[in-house]
């Protein structure tokens, strides 16, 4: 459960990023906040605490790496353009590509199927097909794509 709510508080983290003018740390420091104090998603306050720097690895991994990671989707988006892609789409897609590519202690098939869900969670079903495709795709260059 804390990865899950980690990858939540990401892409959340990215997406406010994104739409505001905030700093990485301000949106998640927002997040984590909000999320102590309302709660609404029944997460036990202990994995609130624990959780807290795994999704500042992943929101400061993908900040640092945006511009490489977007690379990398670009070339499995056919008939897209990353900055095309709907908001949501984006991050799932940021998040997972960073922990695929660039962190070794998860397994890119649990990286694929951890965005698909959360791009149904904030997307639409659409989103769980389209993120499983790009993701699919890189997953079958992702050998060339670490090296």
């Amino acid at each position: 459960m804390k990865r899950r709510l980690a990858r939540e508080l990401a892409v959340s983290s990215l997406y406010q990023l994104e739409m505001n003018e905030v700093t990485a740390s301000e949106a998640i420091d927002m997040l984590m906040d909000e999320l102590r104090q309302e709660n609404e998603i029944g997460a036990n306050p202990s994995e609130v605490g624990s959780t807290d720097e795994f999704v500042r690895e992943l929101v400061f991994g993908v900040v640092e790496r945006k511009q490489a990671i977007d690379g990398m989707l670009q070339q499995f988006l056919t008939g897209w353009q990353v900055d095309r892609l709907s908001r949501v789409d984006r991050q799932v897609l940021r998040v997972a590509c960073y922990e695929m590519v660039f962190r070794d202690d998860v397994p890119p098939k649990a990286a694929i199927n951890e965005a698909i869900e959360l791009a149904k969670h904030f997307g639409t079903e659409e989103s769980g097909k389209f993120v499983n495709g790009v993701l699919g795709k890189l997953l079958s260059e992702l050998d060339e794509l670490k090296s």
